[in-house]
This record gives C-alpha cells, sequence and structure tokens, in this order.
C-alpha cells in the first residue's frame, strides 16, 4: 500500500467541514462554484475522467468497502490533498443513508454554449431538458444520454439544479463524461438551428409516432417539464413532434422513460445500424 500524508479532522468546527456542510445549499454551490460527491464509485469516476478535484474526505469505513483500499492507493499516488476524519463525523456530514466512507469536494466545469464544438458536425445528436424538476430524472436522462453517445446535454433555465445530490448520485459518474451546457435563456434555440440540427419534441398534438421519423440526421431531443410538457415557446420552434403511444390505461411516462426510449431509437439508428 502506498504511504499517504494524512491529515486528520476531528471536530465539527473546523472550517473545511463547516465548508463542506455550506455545499448543501444552491447558493454556496454557486457562490464558491464547488459542488459534493459521495460514494466509491463516482469518486472513482471523478477521478478517472479528471474531475477537478478540491479536496478528498475519508473514513476508516472506507475498508470495508470492496475497492476502498485500492480506490485510497490511487487517491494517494495522484497526491490528491486528502482528510481523514472520525466515522461519527463523517456520518453527520454525509448526504446517505449507508455511507461508504468518502466524499470529494469538486470545482464546477462550466462548458459555454458558444464555445462547444463538437467533433462531427455531421451527426450531431443532442438532448434539451426543459425545466426539469425531479433531480432523479434529470440524473437518469444525463446517464442515459452519455451511454447512448449524446454530444452534450442542454439544461434551460427552471430545471432542477444540476449539482442536487439526489442528481449528481443518479448520474453514476456520468456528469464527469460528456458536456452539459446550462443555459439561462432560449440562445441554446439559435445555436442549434445554424447547426442544422432538427428539433425533435415528444408531444400528444400530433398522430407521429417516434418510430415514424429520421433520427440519422443531425437532431436535438426536448424533453419537457413533468407536468407541464414542453413550454409554448420551445414548442413553436420545433422540427418534429411525435407520440409515444401508451398501450395500457395509464395516461402518461414517467420523464426519463420517455426521454430513454426516444433517445435509444435515435442511438439505434445513428450507431447500431
Amino acid at each position: 500500500m502506498i504511504k499517504m500524508e494524512i491529515k486528520e479532522i476531528s471536530s465539527e468546527n473546523n472550517k473545511i467541514i463547516k465548508h463542506i456542510k455550506s455545499l448543501e445549499l444552491k447558493k454556496q454551490r454557486n457562490k464558491h462554484k464547488q459542488f459534493l460527491i459521495e460514494g466509491l464509485r463516482i469518486v472513482e469516476e471523478c477521478i478517472k475522467y479528471n474531475g477537478n478535484i478540491e479536496y478528498i474526505i475519508y473514513s476508516e469505513k472506507i475498508y470495508s468497502a470492496q475497492g476502498g483500499a485500492d480506490l485510497l492507493d490511487n487517491i494517494a499516488e495522484k497526491g490528491y490533498s486528502t482528510y481523514k476524519v472520525p466515522n461519527n463525523l463523517f456520518n453527520k456530514i454525509s448526504n446517505t443513508e449507508t455511507p461508504q466512507g468518502i466524499m470529494a469536494v469538486v470545482n464546477m466545469k462550466e462548458t459555454k454554449l458558444q464555445e462547444f464544438n463538437p467533433n462531427n458536425d455531421k451527426n450531431l445528436f443532442f438532448v434539451i431538458l426543459d425545466r426539469i424538476q425531479d433531480p432523479g430524472n434529470m440524473g437518469t436522462i444525463i446517464r442515459t444520454s452519455e451511454s447512448a453517445n449524446v454530444d452534450a446535454v442542454i439544461v434551460t433555465k427552471g430545471s432542477v439544479d444540476l449539482y442536487n445530490n439526489k442528481t449528481l448520485r443518479a448520474t453514476m459518474g456520468a456528469i464527469f463524461h460528456m458536456p452539459i451546457i446550462q443555459c439561462h435563456n432560449d440562445e441554446w434555440v439559435e445555436y442549434l438551428k445554424k447547426k442544422n440540427v432538427k428539433l425533435i419534441a415528444a408531444d400528444l398534438d400530433t398522430d407521429k409516432t417516434y418510430i415514424d421519423i429520421d433520427y440519422k440526421e443531425n437532431i436535438g431531443i426536448i424533453v419537457g417539464n413533468e407536468a407541464n410538457g414542453i413550454k409554448e415557446d420551445i414548442l413553436n420552434n420545433v422540427d418534429k413532434k411525435v407520440i409515444i403511444p401508451i398501450l395500457g390505461k395509464i395516461e402518461s411516462l414517467n420523464a426519463s422513460v420517455a426521454a430513454g426510449i426516444l433517445i435509444y431509437k435515435a442511438a439505434e439508428e445513428k450507431f447500431l445500424k
């Protein structure tokens, strides 16, 4: 095992512990441009994909987690600033029911819309999240988008905070793999139009099903708010509306399930045929 310098914290009044607690609030995350991740898998993903880690906090409990000791060796080898805390203190700052004994403070990476240049302008694939409110849906759609080789996810104003701990957990580390662009207005519509991206929206006001259209062109799949759907201003700019048929007695699908159907139908046409 690699020997690393251990800096220990034992008091709740330590400034680092206070800072970690403050990052539970969105306004503090925005102020410091930092967020908190917790758990073996997501910390591993952050390290693997070069997330900008400020420092790592761990407790003895990490040694009882499968792969925990190996992760600490990797952390030591890479030279991250690392602090050890007692298990009871870690439990107080943890956001999970069964803490694995490791977390990290990470600096936000902001991808600007006008600075984003995909590698291949001939087969563009975007997912746009319009005012998604549920953190589980947000994180799951980001995870699904990454798995389907989407170029970028665009998040509109009014959506749940990207760095909410539930959102981060649901991404399963995908947040570190792909560009996520947060837009405070509808500038993304013009940006995608200039790149000849066809906007596709799931909407009830059509008889065209999601299997009736061509996904091989440059596309942007829009996923709307769970309660109110896609904003009218955006619907007025879409190129194609599609419906996902409901074959049973329920009225609608969960937003992340509907998104998954559309995203993977597009991936099938773009990459699997």
